[in-house]
């Protein structure tokens, strides 16, 4: 897992909320593809896309089918194609403001953290726990990397697992 190009895609994310940017891409890995994912069940994003370097076509976007599937669709992966591929995110506004206004990264490179059950709760809480400040606004979310995927702070308490520490996101 590489926390350096984790960082890349959430200054880049930022950036493209501050541009208002309604479609935007980062490179394709499976922690990239995971957390897009967690970003979308959570709300901050609404739709994740698998493409090439050129974006995918509205419908996919949209969850349309078209007429024309087969001349539209998306590009199958080859050996050949597998380094240009790239995830498609499309950014969520709500009354001319970001819903995704602001993600950092918690876990550096040469410092990263892992927090078990009592640390998550103290940080639900609103409360510090070790160099985590706890979560203060009501639609803020820490997502965490745990052996059963990445998941947002609240469910690791649910299902009372621990992980190292991704990102915050408000």
């Amino acid at each position: 897992m590489s926390l350096v190009n984790l960082a890349h895609v959430c200054s880049h994310l930022n950036n493209a909320t501050k541009a208002r940017l309604g479609l935007t891409s980062i490179p394709n890995s499976n922690l990239h593809l995971k957390l897009s994912l967690a970003l979308q069940n959570a709300g901050f994003i609404s739709s994740v896309v698998r493409g090439g370097p050129t974006p995918p076509p509205p419908h996919v976007l949209l969850g349309h089918p078209s007429v024309n599937d087969e001349s539209q669709g998306v590009e199958p992966i080859t050996q050949s194609n597998v380094a240009s591929r790239r995830l498609w995110l499309g950014l969520k506004y709500w009354q001319s403001e970001p819903v995704l206004s602001k993600m950092t990264l918690v876990s550096k490179p040469k410092r990263r953290i892992n927090l078990d059950v009592p640390g998550l709760r103290q940080i639900i809480r609103g409360e510090k726990s070790g160099y985590v400040e706890g979560l203060r606004s009501p639609g803020e979310c820490l997502f965490l990397s745990t052996d059963r995927g990445i998941l947002e702070a609240r469910e690791c308490v649910e299902k009372k697992v621990g992980g190292l520490v991704l990102c915050r996101v408000l």
